[in-house]
């Protein structure tokens, strides 16, 4: 049975595309959700409060910034945290603002690339978001030219950053492949194939290259020997699994092509630093 996570209905008015949220709050809890539109999380004085974005869960430092893009599953739980003065800001905006017209032109090529990677959640780090913080507590609200001014200058220096990682190790689209044919072969096989036995051999012979050669392309292209990459696939298929049904942690195991138990716990750990169903249980704590 699949267990049903909310879309949150933002209270976004028609001719307005942003919201700020504002506000200091004793506690931190926020059910898993989803929406269409983008979101700019920053906390300060959040230290201890567990974050959800897709299949990840993170406790916060002290200070905090995320991008969430559009239909993401987030959602936070206070968890640990002391302070009964956490602040937030958070702004929502949609598509109508930055639509495929505007992101063409050249100068918004780095603010299109975040909004594509947005889709796994992105973590800005401490010293960006310390860096920020002023600019994004000045923008208490979006409804004049120099507001947006403000906040675009905001989502450019965010952009151009070396500091952020994706958070969600959700399945890329195919998109994200096309500019490899073999990439895109293989990624497309391990999709469709990854609950059952892949051979590296039969692997090969999908892309006409011998073991050896695969194996250093694989490694080359992806950062990951074959092995990795396809369990990373499976274990984001059984974290979805994990989240959205209520299947056993065996059944869970062998419908994502692991074939033994014992082992799949051994990876899991290895990849989530926790067991399988500790993961669940953190994950329907804060739903």
């Amino acid at each position: 049975m699949r267990k049903i996570i909310n879309r949150e209905i933002t209270q976004l008015e028609p001719d307005n595309g942003f919201l700020v949220i504002n506000r200091v709050k004793e506690n931190f809890d926020f059910p898993i959700h989803f929406h269409p539109e983008y979101e700019l999380n920053f906390i300060v004085n959040g230290k201890g409060v567990r974050r959800v974005v897709g299949n990840t869960i993170e406790v916060l430092n002290d200070i905090d910034l995320v991008l969430i893009g559009p239909n993401v599953k987030h959602g936070w739980e206070n968890h640990k945290c002391k302070s009964k003065s956490i602040y937030e800001m958070t702004i929502q905006f949609n598509d109508k603002i930055f639509n495929e017209k505007l992101l063409s032109l050249t100068m918004f090529n780095s603010i299109k690339d975040m909004f594509n990677r947005s889709k796994n959640g992105i973590f800005f780090s401490k010293k960006i978001a310390k860096e920020l913080m002023p600019k994004i507590i000045a923008i208490s609200k979006i409804d004049s030219i120099d507001d947006f001014t403000k906040f675009l200058h905001v989502l450019q220096e965010m952009a151009n950053s070396k500091k952020q990682r994706l958070i969600s190790t959700t399945v890329p689209d195919k998109s994200d492949y096309e500019k490899s044919i073999r990439i895109k072969n293989i990624h497309e096989f391990i999709q469709e194939n990854y609950n059952r036995n892949i051979s590296l051999i039969e692997i090969s012979d999908l892309v006409k290259m011998t073991p050896v050669s695969f194996n250093r392309f694989i490694k080359e292209r992806t950062g990951k020997t074959f092995i990795d990459y396809l369990n990373n696939t499976r274990l984001t298929y059984v974290t979805k699994s994990l989240i959205e049904t209520d299947s056993s942690i065996g059944e869970i195991c062998y419908n994502c092509g692991f074939n033994n138990l014992s082992n799949f716990n051994r990876i899991f750990k290895k990849f989530k630093k926790c067991t399988p169903n500790e993961y669940r249980l953190r994950y329907e704590r804060i739903k």
